[in-house]
């Protein structure tokens, strides 16, 4: 029986894994250009895959996005790709080896975080109607924002007065824009992944039980 679910949970993480390399690939499908930067849901599949196979699992997928995030950087660079792929130069700024940890450490922790604050909101709300959306839909918020806010704080500290200039930002003040990107394109892909998130998984829950 264990090596049924663990086969079972290995081919669902490598269509998960495939879902992710495609949305990564496909213009427009997991990234959507907004000027300087890219807005994203390729998260929702790497908190999907966190809340029904594991922690350990979602790390992996979060892994997956990640790296596929360092290939899109480098292979179609925008004025600021350098903040997350190494070997990009772009105007005379350059990434370096932080361009990874932001490139991938945030996406990692997607999946883990995910997968723990569903599982403490099943325990908070487990005898409440209507708890395991609520928790569901907590899940995918929290999952959405440790991408953004990990992503745009390491952006900031790592890169920040050489991505304000390669945005066109003065450096004075930048940590409002970084704000203001984290409030404007943050909050409203969280709220999408907290909504498509408990869509799914409650479908999925229901097929592959």
């Amino acid at each position: 029986m264990n090596t049924l679910k663990s086969v079972r949970s290995m081919v669902t993480t490598a269509a998960i894994a495939a879902i992710i390399v495609v949305m990564a690939s496909v213009p427009f499908l997991g990234y959507i250009p907004l000027g300087f930067m890219n807005a994203t849901i390729i998260h929702v599949p790497v908190i999907i895959g966190a809340i029904l196979l594991g922690p350990k699992y979602g790390a992996f997928l979060g892994l997956v996005f990640g790296v596929t995030s360092v290939i899109r950087a480098t292979i179609t660079p925008n004025v600021t790709s350098f903040v997350f792929s190494p070997f990009v130069s772009i105007n005379g700024f350059g990434g370096n080896g932080w361009s990874l940890v932001i490139a991938i450490v945030p996406r990692v922790l997607i999946g883990v975080v995910a997968y723990y604050v569903f599982a403490a909101m099943m325990k908070f709300f487990r005898d409440k109607k209507g708890g395991h959306t609520i928790s569901l839909w907590i899940a995918g918020v929290a999952g959405s924002l440790t991408n953004t806010l990990l992503v745009m704080n390491l952006i900031y500290i790592f890169f920040g007065e050489s991505y304000a200039a390669a945005s066109n930002k003065l450096a004075e003040g930048f940590y409002m824009v970084i704000m203001s990107v984290i409030v404007i394109n943050g909050v409203p892909e969280a709220i999408v992944a907290g909504i498509l998130v408990t869509s799914i998984v409650k479908v999925l829950s229901k097929v592959m039980n």
